[in-house]
């Protein structure tokens, strides 16, 4: 299931009440970052979304994206490499919003998220890190 936008006067609501749901606040937003960290290394890239459904949920509409390599701002590649280590994981797909303002808002990691879109979108050497992982080759 896709996010949508939910009004508040909607949410006490009896079906609601009867079953498990996750809210958050809505962040405005310039575009979205996919944030591939594989063992201490980072990918990033921009997800920029021309239309109305992907810029609620970019899931909903690969095919209007376009991607950008990015880098990350220093304190939010410091606090990736702090959540993975923390939750011990060699491997996380973070999910941001970006603001207009271009605050970094950060919203979820996938402990097993996807990256092939963004690979092959960008050619981010993801696949490759991986690998090197696996093998014990890495940094």
């Amino acid at each position: 299931m896709y996010a949508s936008i939910v009004d508040p006067e909607d949410l006490p609501h009896a079906d609601i009440a009867s079953t498990a749901h996750m809210f958050q606040e809505w962040v405005p937003k310039a575009y979205e970052v996919r944030l591939t960290a594989v063992d201490g290394r980072i990918f990033a890239a921009e997800i920029h979304s021309d239309s109305d459904a992907g810029h609620i949920d970019w899931r909903s509409d690969y095919d209007s994206h376009t991607y950008r390599v990015c880098d990350p701002p220093p304190e939010v590649a410091a606090g990736v490499h702090r959540m993975l280590d923390r939750l011990a994981l060699p491997y996380g797909a973070f999910d941001f919003v970006v603001t207009p303002e271009g605050q970094w808002r950060f919203l979820e990691v996938n402990p097993s998220g996807q990256y092939g879109f963004i690979e092959q979108a960008t050619g981010l050497p993801i696949t490759a890190a991986i690998c090197d992982f696996l093998e014990g080759t890495g940094p």
